[in-house]
């Protein structure tokens, strides 16, 4: 019994993924959108198997015997997953290591640590108190009105905790790679996660200057490769991909920044439908 619930959280899993995805309208619904079919899943599948540990690997429910198999296959998958959670946490905590051997300077009453790097590039670096790194051929190029837009978009990063959120998600993420859609909605994620902060930051400064400082890292960004990405890291991301909808999105900022809802809550606690059926096992 318990390898067919297995089976079907997988099923609803890859069903849910499929769900088209709202990519135009209110930034808001989209978050919302975009958050529900990428947590849900993941939460599914977890509250599933944490049900089948629960239950054990004998007795019966709905009449049906339960197996010893799906009992060690739960034990295994959470464990993987447990070791891949310590494995990015370990990633992180080594880069936040070698980003503190980086000299200190005070930009705007704000402490960051200076890359010795050519190229533009500013990022928050950490967890829950993460770090703000700049390049020094950021330093060099910009000044400023346009540096001071650089450290707004970042410090609302900071603002938002997005390299702590935005590290539980990539862990999800490494997770349920195989899974449809799993990119898309990654990607869409990251796009809304700047927009946000690019809307925080353009109630400190002009959001055309913040646009113009987009446009001029993008152009110069040809060796982002170079930097090791770590999921606890949330930088400046002039992707050419994003890059025209944020530039719009400044030019006419939207109203106000998008927020969580009690359908979201409610769409996600349908993940823990199966703790339900524990007591049905007997």
């Amino acid at each position: 019994m318990h390898v067919i619930v297995i089976t079907i959280a997988i099923a609803l899993s890859g069903l849910i993924r499929l769900l088209p995805l709202k990519r135009a309208g209110a930034w808001g619904d989209r978050w919302r959108q975009a958050l529900l079919l990428f947590l849900l899943p993941p939460l599914l599948l977890l509250a599933t198997l944490v049900a089948v540990l629960c239950m054990g690997p004998q007795g019966q429910m709905f009449g049906l015997p339960a197996s010893a198999w799906s009992y060690w296959f739960a034990w295994g998958a959470i464990a993987l997953a447990g070791m891949q959670l310590i494995r990015l946490a370990w990633q992180g905590w080594q880069t936040q290591q070698q980003l503190r051997g980086c000299p200190l300077a005070s930009l705007r009453g704000q402490t960051v640590r200076v890359l010795d790097l050519d190229l533009l590039y500013s990022a928050q670096i950490g967890f829950w108190e993460p770090e703000l790194a700049i390049s020094r051929g950021l330093l060099q190029r910009l000044e400023g009105r346009h540096l001071e837009a650089v450290l707004a978009h970042e410090m609302a990063h900071r603002f938002y905790r997005d390299t702590f959120w935005f590290f539980g998600l990539g862990w999800l993420r490494s997770l349920l790679f195989w899974l449809p859609n799993t990119e898309v909605l990654w990607q869409e994620l990251l796009l809304l996660r700047e927009l946000r902060a690019d809307w925080q930051a353009a109630q400190r400064v002009d959001p055309l200057v913040l646009a113009e400082s987009l446009l001029v890292v993008a152009a110069q960004d040809q060796s982002r490769s170079l930097l090791p990405e770590v999921a606890c890291m949330a930088a400046l991301d002039p992707c050419p991909g994003r890059l025209a909808e944020r530039v719009e999105a400044l030019l006419s900022p939207p109203d106000a920044p998008p927020c969580l809802s009690r359908w979201l809550w409610l769409g996600l606690a349908l993940a823990f439908v199966p703790l339900v059926v524990i007591p049905w096992h007997n």
